[in-house]
């Protein structure tokens, strides 16, 4: 099984001088659906298509699959 990273997202906000409360009023995302993100949960991809449309990117410049040791 694998997981997903947002790591990508968070250097992107920093190189763009972001916070999470600007890109969510910029993508229109509730504060839940950032929570999750933040903690590494599934989002519906609704949300990361939100997210890339506001940000003017792709879903790889915000999120990769992390494979587990072990696979």
């Amino acid at each position: 099984m694998s997981d997903i990273s947002y790591k990508k997202l968070w250097k992107l906000l920093i190189d763009r001088d972001m916070k999470k409360k600007d890109l969510m009023i910029a993508a229109g995302i509730s504060a839940t659906s950032m929570a999750k993100i933040t903690r590494g949960e599934n989002v519906q991809t609704a949300i990361l298509v939100k997210i890339c449309h506001a940000l003017d990117c792709d879903l790889a410049d915000i999120a990769e699959i992390i494979k587990n040791k072990g696979e």
